[in-house]
């Protein structure tokens, strides 16, 4: 199998990865580790837990300049749950438990296509009334038509393949299907 300049084989995974996901390693020929940094990592805590020690958890945390100092106060994974459950409120005015509930009532999935999970709340930009959860590209494709059913019609039958073909109702004179 040949690498390309920006790819590189990972040694213990056995597929090729972009080259950022390698750690350096000067040893190397070409200054890099033979596996990927999530293999090294996960050898390395295998390693360390054969010896008898623990290894501490890696947690991303953000920047924040305007902290004392330099980083913010939740990990990644808390600030984005912090988030989505203040947006869900504010904007929807869901809270969490409604919220999940809303989700197991349609079993995970979004309304429209139901092979994607929903993640997405659809609410009507006039009223402000919840209509479900969808997934994320399918609440794009509403958000697009604006929320016209009468555009959203059209599209379907324009992907069924029977939109816009005039009928010739006259000499000269074409109807447009409504």
């Amino acid at each position: 199998m040949s690498e390309s300049p920006a790819e590189r084989h990972c040694s213990r995974r056995r597929m090729g990865l972009p080259r950022q996901a390698s750690a350096s390693n000067r040893a190397m020929p070409d200054g890099l580790q033979a596996s990927c940094r999530k293999c090294s990592a996960e050898y390395y805590r295998q390693r360390q837990e054969a010896k008898g020690k623990s290894v501490r958890v890696k947690v991303e945390w953000e920047r924040n300049k305007s902290s004392s100092d330099g980083w913010s106060s939740y990990c990644r994974e808390c600030r984005a749950e912090r988030n989505r459950i203040s947006y869900s409120k504010h904007k929807c005015g869901l809270a969490p438990a409604e919220l999940d509930a809303l989700i197991a009532a349609r079993q995970g999935v979004c309304c429209i296509c139901p092979i994607a999970p929903a993640e997405h709340v659809d609410h009507c930009h006039e009223t402000g009334r919840v209509r479900g959860v969808l997934c994320f590209s399918c609440n794009a494709a509403l958000g697009q038509f604006k929320g016209r059913p009468d555009a959203i019609r059209r599209a379907a039958a324009y992907v069924e393949g029977n939109a816009w073909k005039p009928t010739l109702v006259a000499p000269g004179v074409y109807q447009l299907p409504s």
